[in-house]
């Protein structure tokens, strides 16, 4: 096996902005003056269900498609008008895009070849790139010789031989098996962390988008509905679209009574009082929502409660045993319906049947809430 004699090194990724930028299909925007920054180096995801736009937004930053309004700007220089050969960007997409009847050497070569460099000088980027994907024995291979994961790694190869400014990638592990998409996203984000690439990632996985990114983008309708670290997507939705669409949330009716240090507190509909902080402070008499996630919340029988707890009754209509997991469906007095999950060991291996009576421990920190009647766009 022949190794390259110079390691890769990275020209590091470039700012890429968007400004306002549209894009109309029949008359209808897929996209609607959206505004984007990543910082260079960043890795953003951008999150969505089919149809809220991620793809058109990078089809755009690529140049495949062309933007109705609005400036994209790469390294500070304006490439609305530019086509993708001139914009110096890596792209990877769902289907891997190799030429089946080159090798996988032929394949990286190519982009290489198209950008005039000599073949001694293509010769050890080959190799250097394929070392950087774990597959320097895979040279001579085709792409129908390889498993689709070696084929995704072949692809990303392709993206980063030619240093490009910036690596976009549309659902690059759409199509690989779980195990696979997992091992993937560990290798995508080591290409991040050694490169120091600036990444656009799109995907419709939540999971993926939390494990791999630096801030997600959660696109809902054309639009940027909330953009944050993982963290902040997860634990402070502005919104609950974003509540909704990121894991699981239980939402709990209630009316703001008063300001509370940097909180205030909520009066839930069942009657009792909750600590909460939200995106905003909101006035006495403002209704809201608090949002919370299935696993913040203990379950208790009764009988395990030692009377210094402040804890909300409810009822079980429905379990759900997952092994090392249990779920519980509880009703609230205000009919109010959420779901729990606690370890086996949380419930010591009892699970409440439906029908029996169970106290909800919410925790002691503020629960975040959100304002029940969103503004209009």
């Amino acid at each position: 096996m022949i190794q390259s004699t110079k390691p890769f090194v990275s020209r590091g990724g470039t700012e890429l902005r968007l400004e306002g930028v549209t894009k109309l299909y029949a008359g209808t925007a897929a996209v609607d003056r959206l505004d984007l920054t990543v910082a260079q180096g960043e890795f953003v995801t951008l999150l969505g269900a089919s149809g809220s736009g991620k793809t058109t937004t990078l089809m755009m930053l690529a140049g495949f498609t062309q933007a109705d309004s609005g400036r994209i700007s790469i390294g500070g220089r304006d490439v609305t008008a530019l086509p993708p050969g001139k914009r110096n960007l890596g792209v990877v997409f769902q289907n891997y895009s190799l030429f089946p009847h080159l090798t996988v050497a032929q394949n990286l070569a190519f982009p290489l070849e198209m950008r005039k460099l000599g073949r001694a000088e293509i010769k050890d980027a080959v190799l250097r790139a394929l070392e950087i994907v774990h597959l320097p024995d895979k040279a001579e291979r085709y792409p129908r010789e390889l498993s689709g994961g070696q084929q995704q790694r072949v692809a990303l190869a392709r993206a980063i031989i030619f240093h490009p400014q910036a690596l976009l990638m549309d659902e690059p592990l759409g199509a690989l098996d779980k195990n696979l998409r997992e091992h993937m996203q560990i290798e995508i984000k080591r290409l991040h962390a050694s490169l120091g690439a600036t990444i656009v990632f799109v995907t419709h996985d939540q999971e993926e988008a939390l494990t791999m990114s630096n801030r997600v983008a959660v696109m809902d309708n054309g639009k940027i509905a909330q953009i944050a670290s993982p963290r902040a997507i997860y634990e402070e939705p502005l919104n609950r679209f974003v509540a909704s669409f990121i894991g699981q949330s239980n939402f709990l009716p209630g009316k703001v009574l008063g300001g509370r240090g940097d909180g205030f507190v909520v009066q839930l509909t069942t009657g009792d009082k909750l600590n909460c902080r939200g995106p905003h402070q909101p006035a006495p008499g403002d209704e809201v929502l608090a949002v919370v996630r299935p696993e913040h919340i203990a379950v208790y029988r009764e009988a395990q409660i030692d009377g210094h707890r402040k804890t909300i009754s409810g009822k079980v209509v429905d379990t759900l045993y997952l092994g090392h997991t249990i779920k519980l469906e509880v009703c609230l007095a205000d009919g109010t319906r959420l779901m729990t999950q606690s370890t086996s060991a949380a419930l010591d291996g009892v699970v409440p049947p439906p029908g029996s009576a169970v106290q909800l421990d919410l925790g002691s920190r503020s629960i975040w809430c959100i304002p029940a009647v969103e503004e209009a766009k």
